[in-house]
């Protein structure tokens, strides 16, 4: 029997006992050695052959990341490791996932399956801003994070620094990991979250070459920084890997630090899931019972040729056996389990069941979407939505090259959402346009290939679209709404919703999905974040990040109709009057009607549409403004390039933060417009002859300048085949 097979028959054994689980995944900013670390990994448990790890990228077995060089989605790997400190096999299920911020959804997904992470950051470059949103999005979801540092040789070998300078380097990373740490944990994890070099919390090497070293290997092996120094300066890595191998040092670490499932979803479990702790589900997670309720949260959906769509994710109570029903909450009916297993890199390896804690593989849930929470009790409280930092700012319309492919390109639409959450699909079958948002070009550009390379349809494509948002200047009404028939009348205020409401809907702190359950305790919470004591006791309903309040005191009927009313608020929050654009940050006020007695004559086609003209009258008469996303950029290049970096930046638009040295590169941080960065990877390649880093990441929605309001309306409207000039109050007066 080889190692592999081997080393399979022993994960199978492990996987019955949590104690022995240890759920990682690698986080960093793009480039920083995530993949090359974890194919390094895998190799060094025997999982593939170690000289082509590294080279083989396992994990990256997608053929459009192999081309491109970059990780597009969250791979999930399992292998088993030996731990020095007691001789005993562990098992460790390690998911790799993207740095790039156009996949930033696939992380934040990644991170609901894991107990802790190893973020790496580069010697060289230090810690990016994609770094910063990763270590955040752990912390929120309390996956415990160790720090690798990568690419020590190029520190010592390209920048030629001393090995003192070469440990203040190191000093200067932890304790900007530290920061972070601190500002993003609650008062009793800060101190023994943090990463240590004492501890070994914090290892160094090059992921690359195969190395690493931490302070409990450094005493096994008899290494010191100063051997560590030599090796790299007379390019004798390969004894280094040989005396001190990355997978051993990195995988001891997590060992070590991160916690098995019974001690991670203990802390976990009230942070992701708002259910009754008491119930018996509750105590099944808490514990990571074997016996109790089988719970799943689904992390990805992947589409394989032979078994259809496979839901990966975490296992956190109960098992999983072959045909066993389970139901994705918020579907009617269960779904049957058909095949169960263990990924290794790309292959799946079929098992009989598995047990709580494990990251498993389930074909047959075909309602499942990433992000749902699946239960072998369908009245279960759904595990906390799995929010984003960032959000759609670009579109395509897309449509089939050939009019037999239609149904099919809808189909694949379909699926291709519920792989990718952060992927929004608008399928319009009329008109056989439909419109695919995502976080940016390239992330449309994978889509796209992935539509016709792996589901075989032939599309046609706009080019890409800014997405904005719309809302208001200031306060607008009491405007009265009619209904077709006269009959029923709705009189509406709108205002800006208070910044601090609207972050905490962003971050989650506010449920905003389904039914309102607890209208005091949410009350409470909007008035401690700004709002009127009186306005926040009447919200009724949530849409977006706007809020819709019942102002209104003792009006006849009004209790049958308000169903109405919400949904004329959804409507009007998804197409905003000034350009049918999604409206943001708004406040929506019900403070008067005048209703029929007869019920006949307060239908649907008479609520709706005289609420959604009470609304967008108000709005007109507030100050509608577009607002536009913006994206924060950080480019690296050498000082003489400078000049022609800022003048590339300041034709787009764009406000530089920040200038300011780092060893002898200039470091540039500018904001700048979504919709005057197309093209601007190869304008900057051509200014700076390719020797410029960038990165991006989305910088939420600001005021479009009045200046280009009127044309940028006009353009999105005739796109869009509307009347190129909005309506004003009067229209809605009707």
């Amino acid at each position: 029997m080889g190692r592999k097979e081997d080393n399979i028959k022993k994960a199978q054994e492990i996987m019955m006992t949590p104690e022995f689980i240890r759920n990682i995944g690698t986080a960093a900013h793009i480039d920083h050695g995530k993949t090359t670390l974890s194919d390094n990994l895998i190799a060094g448990a025997g999982m593939m052959s170690e000289n082509l790890a590294g080279k083989q990228l396992m994990l990256d077995f997608d053929e459009q990341e192999q081309a491109r060089g970059i990780t597009i989605n969250a791979a999930n790997a399992s292998m088993v490791h030996t731990w020095h400190g007691d001789g005993k096999d562990y098992l460790i299920n390690l998911i790799d996932t993207p740095g790039h911020v156009d996949f930033g959804g696939d992380v934040t997904r990644a991170m609901r399956a894991l107990d802790g992470c190893i973020i790496l950051v580069c010697a060289v470059e230090g810690i990016m801003p994609q770094t910063e949103t990763v270590i955040r999005q752990a912390l929120k979801e309390r996956v415990r994070p160790v720090l690798f540092i990568n690419k020590v040789d190029r520190l010592i070998n390209e920048l030629k620094v001393t090995e003192q300078e070469m440990q203040q380097r190191f000093v200067q990373i932890i304790t900007e990991v530290n920061k972070r740490i601190i500002a993003n944990l609650p008062e009793d994890l800060r101190k023994t979250w943090q990463v240590k070099v004492e501890d070994g919390s914090v290892a160094f090497g090059s992921a690359y070459n195969n190395w690493a070293i931490s302070v409990p290997y450094m005493k096994k092996s008899g290494i010191s920084f100063k051997d560590v120094y030599n090796y790299c300066k007379n390019e004798d890595q390969k004894t280094l890997a040989k005396k001190s191998p990355v997978h051993e040092v990195l995988l001891d670490m997590a060992i070590t630090h991160v916690p098995n499932p019974l001690v991670a979803q203990k802390i976990r479990i009230p942070i992701i899931w708002k259910g009754d702790l008491a119930s018996d589900v509750g105590k099944a997670m808490m514990n990571c019972d074997r016996d109790g309720p089988t719970t799943f949260m689904c992390t990805k959906i992947v589409i394989d040729p032979h078994a259809g769509e496979v839901a990966m994710g975490r296992l956190f109570s109960g098992k999983v056996v072959r045909g066993q029903e389970m139901y994705i909450l918020g579907m009617p009916n269960a779904n049957r389990v058909q095949t169960v297993a263990m990924s290794v890199g790309a292959d799946r390896i079929a098992v009989d069941e598995v047990e709580a804690g494990n990251i498993v593989a389930l074909s047959g849930l075909k309602d499942a979407i990433s992000g749902a929470t699946c239960s072998s009790d369908k009245d279960m409280e759904p595990f906390e939505k799995i929010s984003h930092y960032t959000e759609p700012v670009v579109t395509v319309a897309i449509e089939a090259k050939h009019m037999k492919d239609l149904p099919k390109l809808v189909d694949v639409l379909r699926t291709v959402g519920k792989a990718d959450p952060s992927i929004q699909v608008q399928i319009n079958q009329e008109t056989g346009e439909n419109l695919l948002s995502g976080m940016g070009e390239l992330h449309l550009e994978i889509t796209q290939y992935r539509i016709v390379n792996d589901h075989k349809v032939e599309i046609k494509s706009s080019a890409p679209i800014v997405v904005y948002r719309e809302c208001i200047k200031g306060r607008g009404g009491p405007f009265e709404g009619k209904s077709p028939n006269k009959h029923n009348k709705f009189y509406m205020i709108v205002e800006p919703l208070e910044q601090s409401v609207v972050d905490a809907i962003k971050s989650n702190e506010i449920r905003t999905e389904g039914k309102i359950k607890d209208p005091k305790a949410l009350a409470k919470q909007l008035s401690d974040l700004g709002m009127d004591k009186d306005q926040a006791k009447g919200v009724v309903s949530f849409k977006y990040n706007n809020i819709f309040i019942d102002m209104t005191k003792g009006i006849q009927n009004l209790h049958e109709t308000m169903e109405l009313c919400k949904q004329a608020f959804d409507e009007a929050m998804d197409v905003g009057p000034l350009a049918a654009e999604r409206v943001a940050g708004l406040k929506v006020m019900l403070v008067d009607a005048k209703l029929h007695e007869d019920s006949i004559h307060r239908g649907p086609g008479q609520v709706i549409p005289a609420t959604r003209s009470g609304i967008y009258g108000a709005m007109c008469q507030a100050g509608r403004v577009l607002l536009e996303p913006l994206t924060k950029v950080y480019i690296n290049c050498p000082q003489d390039m400078m000049g022609d970096v800022t003048r590339e930046l300041q034709g787009r638009r764009s406000t530089i933060d920040d200038i300011h040295q780092d060893h002898d590169a200039t470091v540039i941080i500018a904001k700048a417009p979504v919709a005057e960065m197309f093209g601007f990877a190869s304008a900057i390649r051509g200014a700076t002859q390719g020797r410029a880093l960038w990165s991006t990441e989305n910088s939420g929605f600001v005021i479009l300048p009045r200046e280009l309001q009127e044309k940028v309306v006009g353009d999105i409207r005739k796109r869009k085949g509307l009347n190129p000039q909005p309506y004003d109050a009067g229209y809605y007066s009707g």
